[in-house]
């Protein structure tokens, strides 16, 4: 599931406000729109593949299943590509404050569309606007929880220990009550609740949004006019573009993930090639920036991995997976909640055995090779597993995302922090978006990869990207005394 950072703010309301658990009461509203924002995100996503590759009498789309993982994996990519564009545009046009505001409406709105319009035109209108939504809740939540707490505030911790507790109890519950919905009454009911849940969640920051610091409603670096005409007209040439493409059939739904990949992986190679090239960063900066280059890869890796819960995982849960409890099918997408349940009993352990160790704790680049291990001995697990439909009894996949869960907090936590660590002065907010991307480029990749996913052939496809995730986090961990040297100091 999602994680955060605890990016220190210049200016707080004051350490006085212990109206919520002891905390500033403004915690408790940024509380409720994660965790709405994550019900709705969550709770639509785990139904999301079955509706496109379901058949008509089904009430799903059709398509096939290959196709289906393509577009949830671009889907979920240009959720984190579009981070770069939330963020963008809260420190050069709305403010922080203004900008997860029209993002949760935003996200609302893709929510209605996948509700109320129906066919292939809801699922384009639906999944284009909650991306480009939840690109900027992801870019401003964080902060403004941040802002919160004066630089030293013994709370902090604590505070955004309970703002996560909120992202994973709306993970949690999301896939629960759409997967019941829809399979009790349909798939356009389950997408109508997720819209219920973010417009809960809209309503309520609504009406708290007043108590927030005054300078989360700043724009940091405002754009100068002339050059917002510009931008302006640039954004709308790269729709028209767009549109273009897809219409002469250059863009089509077989091929999308390609382009999302694409862009992805240019816009990484111009961010790199843009802060390596700069003359405002100095020689240990450069270093630092290049020993980021092959834990990009492996965290590409590792959420390439990661990330087939919402396409293969689902798939093998439809078609694997003994569902029947006590006579009752239970619905494929609660599958999607066995994880939140093992984070929020496992993030506190995990804190505390590194905090337990402290300097003894391994470097940032071993956990990452221990995680993409880990994440590719779960792929192996898979391989145990008996024979026919419906023949994979729920406790053995609860065991299989037991080991991805372990492998996410091994590598997932520290990844937002370490590109702060490691970016130039200059080019800290890059930085974060090369991050972003390199989780963009695995999630796309999750659904590319599952295209090649076959339920009745499916030990070949689990051996062979078991055995890639090991290699390479052992590679990494082989590497990691000039990965380290590269790093120089950060550790």
């Amino acid at each position: 599931m999602t994680h955060v950072d605890t990016a220190r703010p210049d200016r707080t309301p004051g350490a006085e406000d212990r109206g919520f658990l002891g905390q500033p009461r403004s915690l408790a509203n940024l509380f409720g729109v994660e965790l709405w924002e994550r019900f709705s995100f969550y709770g639509m996503q785990g139904i999301l593949l079955i509706y496109l590759y379901y058949e008509a009498t089904d009430g799903g789309l059709g398509l096939d299943q290959g196709t289906a993982t393509g577009v949830v994996g671009a889907y979920g990519g240009s959720v984190y590509l579009s981070t770069i564009l939330g963020a963008w545009l809260a420190d050069r046009v709305l403010g922080p404050e203004r900008t997860l505001f029209w993002s949760a409406a935003v996200v609302m709105a893709g929510h209605l569309a996948l509700a109320l319009v129906p066919g292939f035109a809801g699922v384009g209108i639906g999944c284009v606007l909650i991306a480009l939504g939840s690109g900027g809740v992801k870019a401003t939540a964080t902060s403004l929880v941040g802002s919160l707490y004066a630089e030293g505030d013994e709370r902090r911790d604590a505070g955004f220990s309970l703002f996560y507790m909120g992202i994973n109890i709306g993970a949690l519950v999301g896939p629960l009550l759409t997967g019941l919905l829809q399979e009790e009454v349909g798939f356009h009911w389950g997408f109508g609740l997720a819209a219920v849940g973010m417009a809960a969640g809209l309503a309520q920051y609504a009406v708290g949004r007043r108590r927030l610091p005054p300078e989360t409603a700043v724009v940091p670096n405002p754009l100068p006019r002339p050059k917002a005409v510009r931008y302006a007209a640039a954004a709308a040439t790269v729709v028209l573009v767009v549109a273009v493409l897809a219409a002469t059939g250059v863009v089509t739904v077989d091929n999308l993930d390609d382009w999302v990949a694409g862009v992805t992986l240019a816009a990484a190679v111009a961010y790199f090639a843009v802060i390596l090239t700069s003359r405002q960063v100095d020689a240990t900066e450069r270093s630092r920036v290049w020993s980021f280059v092959p834990l990009f890869v492996v965290n590409a890796v590792f959420w390439s991995l990661y990330q087939q819960q919402f396409t293969v995982v689902t798939i093998y849960s439809d078609e694997r997976l003994d569902r029947d409890l006590l006579g009752w099918e239970m619905p494929v997408s609660w599958v999607q909640s066995i994880n939140p349940v093992f984070i929020i009993a496992l993030a506190g352990a995990f804190a505390a055995l590194w905090t337990r160790l402290g300097p003894r704790q391994p470097s940032t680049p071993v956990k990452f090779g221990l995680g993409t291990i880990t994440m590719g001995a779960a792929f192996l697990l898979f391989l145990l597993a008996p024979e026919g439909a419906g023949s994979v009894p729920v406790l053995a996949l609860a065991a299989i995302l037991l080991v991805f869960t372990i492998a996410e907090l091994l590598i997932s936590p520290v990844g937002l922090s370490l590109s702060t660590k490691l970016a130039p002065r200059q080019f800290r907010t890059q930085m974060v978006a090369l991050y972003f991307l390199s989780v963009s480029l695995g999630t796309t990749m999750a659904g590319r990869l599952g295209e090649y996913y076959d339920p009745e052939d499916e030990g070949g496809y689990f051996l062979v990207i078991g055995l890639v995730a090991i290699v390479v986090g052992a590679l990494l961990l082989l590497a990691t005394r000039p990965v380290r040297r590269l790093m120089a100091g950060v550790h």
